[in-house]
């Protein structure tokens, strides 16, 4: 399975956010500027993020994009969801019903294959991890220096703006 790195890309732009709070709407060229992204990519990616209900997005010269709601109830599976999409990552197609499979009895096809079961199992975990990850237990991880670098990084560029 692979995301897209419009989930890091999210993930990190909620963080920023989160650091940034009580600043003032951030805009996508910034956070684009911030991280030396494509902004119009980037900004597909928030969009997604504000019809989830993770951002929410102030038009105009002065506006751009802040967290919706505190950092401890958005979950690390909010994010891949509203980027990824909510669709489940392995697809079963039956094909044991297929080729040699067309005849076997059907008791044998009564119940999912053990394919299937072990693939859903595995999904299940890891979404329950993601959704039992915060933005804030990803931001509790991270060094002082680095919340001090983007913050003064930001308020530079507020100053050259």
């Amino acid at each position: 399975m692979r995301m897209s790195e419009g989930v890091e890309w999210g993930l990190h732009c909620c963080v920023t956010l989160a650091w940034l709070e009580g600043e003032g709407p951030v805009s996508t060229a910034r956070l684009a500027a911030s991280f030396e992204l494509p902004a119009p990519y980037l900004n597909k990616r928030l969009q997604a993020l504000v019809r989830a209900g993770i951002l929410s997005s102030t038009p105009g010269a002065r506006g751009g994009f802040r967290l919706a709601r505190p950092p401890e109830r958005i979950t690390l599976m909010d994010v891949v969801a509203a980027i990824e999409g909510t669709d489940d990552v392995f697809r079963c197609t039956e094909i044991r019903r297929q080729g040699a499979g067309a005849e076997a009895p059907a008791r044998e096809l009564g119940r999912p294959c053990g394919i299937s079961t072990a693939m859903r199992k595995a999904e299940l975990a890891w979404r329950r991890e993601l959704a039992a990850q915060t933005v804030a237990d990803v931001m509790a991880g991270v060094p002082a220096s680095a919340v001090d670098r983007t913050r003064r990084w930001f308020a530079s560029e507020r100053t050259h703006s």
